[in-house]
């Protein structure tokens, strides 16, 4: 089954490249490495704003976590070049959370990026991960993340 086949079984369309929104570009290849700028939680176009442990639960912020990560494989494909069978592997995700300061369920938000992309991807999409809380997030968005991949 194609990576194509699989998203499409999951109901899963991929977006077009979203236009950065300041000083940066979507992605960068150096070799066969793909470093994917960081993307925020979108609902719909607009952030999903929220904090956390204040005005999120973690569900919530899992649900908006699998949201970026369809985003990220978006904004992969195209760095492919329409592709995605060339994803030899997902190196690491960088996840970001909106969280109070006494917040400690950061690496299960992530979950929700990490499970998709394992799930679409198979052994490939099993990745190195970081994830932490911080005090705010552009446009005050509760989840934004990173990706690293290899190409073939």
């Amino acid at each position: 089954m194609t990576i194509d086949d699989k998203l499409k079984e999951l109901g899963i369309t991929l977006p077009a490249v979203a236009t950065p929104a300041a000083a940066y570009v979507p992605f960068v290849q150096t070799g066969n490495l793909v470093f994917i700028s960081g993307h925020i939680a979108r609902k719909d176009g607009k952030p999903v704003v929220g904090q956390l442990g204040k005005t999120m639960a973690t569900d919530e912020g899992k649900v908006a976590a699998r949201g970026i990560a369809i985003e990220l494989m978006g904004t992969l494909k195209a760095a492919a070049g329409g592709d995605l069978g060339r994803v030899k592997r997902i190196v690491k995700l960088l996840c970001l959370v909106n969280s109070v300061p006494d917040y400690t369920e950061h690496h299960l938000v992530a979950n929700g990026a990490s499970e998709l992309l394992g799930e679409v991807f198979g052994d490939k999409g099993t990745h190195a991960r970081a994830a932490f809380g911080v005090a705010q997030i552009p446009l005050g968005a509760c989840v934004e993340i990173e990706l690293i991949a290899e190409l073939g």
